[in-house]
């Protein structure tokens, strides 16, 4: 599998603590990763390096084609190469309808004035067609976000960074705060997502991993502790000791 991401060496201090140390692990192309860890073990601070928004003191990102450098780009930059991130709670647009929300997240219209002048062609609403079903929001499309179900939001949200067509997506514990179908239904459209990109999945609910049903990375103290299946990793003597407090 060829590589789309790779993590070489990164280590990050805060006032003393070691949030990231000696950091290294490849992501690749079209591949389903999830990243699980204890608080404190890195794994926001991984997400923050990748999309710009902190800077390490060593090492090297390297992502694409051509093995580019994150660390040369700005946050913005970063997102425009195609690297999005799903923050936990939903940040969508609750007075807009959901049609409305995936138009303005397409792909081609992220500024300001190509959104407010924009018509809705023909192509644009196929795709938001599309979307919606990819989400399982179809039967919604003319709700306003606000009155979605916590987990309507979530997919929502990850629709609107589908819409803009990432080689990379992050998103961060997707399954906090779902009913068991709802969880059911955003393991199906991640691993539907990664058959097209690389999706990464950080999170803390040992079942929704089991059920990602792709390689598992365990972080512990800003480095890598284990890697592989999560009956791999789950029956690792470390992973146990400082993941599941045995």
């Amino acid at each position: 599998m060829s590589t789309l991401l790779e993590v070489s060496g990164v280590s990050k201090t805060f006032d003393g603590f070691k949030a990231i140390n000696n950091l290294s692990f490849r992501i690749g192309r079209r591949e389903l990763r999830a990243v699980i860890g204890p608080n404190g073990a890195g794994k926001t601070t991984f997400m923050d390096i990748v999309t710009g928004k902190t800077r390490p003191d060593s090492g090297t990102v390297l992502y694409g084609d051509k093995g580019q450098s994150l660390l040369a780009m700005s946050e913005s930059r970063i997102a425009q190469a195609g690297i999005g991130r799903k923050f936990q709670r939903p940040t969508v647009f609750e007075d807009q309808t959901v049609r409305e929300n995936l138009t303005m997240a397409l792909d081609g219209s992220r500024g300001p004035f190509a959104v407010l002048w924009s018509r809705a062609t023909r192509e644009a609403a196929h795709r938001v067609a599309e979307l919606a079903g990819e989400i399982g929001l179809d039967g919604t499309l003319d709700r306003k976000a606000g009155e979605l179900s916590h987990g309507q939001k979530q997919w929502l949200e990850i629709g609107m960074l589908l819409a803009q067509n990432p080689k990379l997506l992050l998103v961060d514990e997707p399954a906090a705060g779902m009913t068991p179908a709802e969880r059911e239904h955003t393991t199906d459209i991640l691993v539907e997502a990664a058959k097209t990109r690389a999706v990464v999945v950080v999170e803390h609910d040992m079942e929704f991993v089991r059920r990602l049903n792709c390689k598992v990375t365990v972080l512990h103290e800003g480095s890598v502790l284990a890697e592989g299946s999560i009956d791999h990793v789950t029956a690792d003597e470390k992973v146990i000791e400082v993941y599941l407090g045995r």
